[in-house]
């Protein structure tokens, strides 16, 4: 499973040393749900090799705020604590391993 990622621990997560994958989503975005699994399958698939987390961006807009998020889902990839690629909106899950992949 992803790990929830807050106001509080964002900084924390993203020099914890690996590359980080976030999904920003909230529960009443439809498009949000289609995108959820698929990054559950991510922290999984590479678990010790990246962080995957999520972020309600309704209960979380320092982070939102900081990152300028205006649309979800949007899912940032992170390395060395910089963003180096994101997707906006639903997209299949090899899309999102491709990216992944950039990362490692």
């Amino acid at each position: 499973m992803a790990l929830i990622v807050t106001d509080e621990n964002y900084k924390e997560v993203l020099d914890g040393g690996k590359p980080v994958v976030l999904d920003f989503w909230a529960e009443w975005c439809g498009p949000c749900r289609m995108v959820g699994p698929t990054i559950d399958e991510l922290a999984t698939e590479y678990d010790g090799k990246i962080t995957v987390g999520k972020v309600d961006v309704d209960e979380n807009a320092d982070i939102v705020s900081a990152y300028g998020i205006r649309n979800i889902p949007t899912v940032l990839f992170f390395k060395d604590g910089q963003v180096i690629d994101k997707q906006v909106g639903a997209a299949p899950k090899d899309v999102f391993v491709e990216k992944v992949s950039r990362l490692l």
